[in-house]
């Protein structure tokens, strides 16, 4: 078993120093953004931003760059994040009841105060001993 492992360790080096740069420039980016440039799509760019540092560090740094089925897998994982995320950003914009609170809304509670009210144990057992005195009033007369 032979290894022939002709690996040159500067000219690795000198792309992992790039690698740092790139990074660090878009560092900076991410930071004089939101004052300088394209202010009214700050949280787009951002976002791209971040995509754009996380797929360096995932392909050098993480060492992704020549793996074919972890990238597909991670591309399907992405797949279904984004398609779940947009089912429920589309639902929360369509949603028809916005402004209505189904805790205190007048409507579920029939405009009565105690509609909405639910027994407790205490008050089962209230009502279940005044009726024993109850009758025991009646019994005695």
């Amino acid at each position: 078993m032979s290894t022939n492992s002709n690996v040159n360790y500067a000219e690795e080096k000198g792309g992992y120093y790039k690698v740092l740069i790139g990074l660090l420039v878009l560092t900076t980016i991410t930071f004089i953004q939101p004052s300088m440039f394209l202010t009214d799509a700050t949280f787009g760019v951002q976002m791209l931003i971040g995509l754009i540092k996380a797929l360096i560090i995932l392909f050098y740094y993480m060492h992704l760059k020549g793996e074919t089925l972890i990238g597909w897998t991670v591309m399907f994982a992405v797949f279904i994040v984004v398609f779940f995320f947009s089912i429920v950003i589309f639902d929360v914009q369509n949603f028809q009841y916005s402004d209505e609170s189904y805790i205190s809304s007048e409507a579920t509670s029939g405009g009565s105060p105690t509609a909405g009210h639910h027994t407790t144990g205490s008050d089962v057992v209230s009502e279940h001993t005044s009726d024993v005195s109850h009758e025991a009033t009646h019994s005695e007369h």
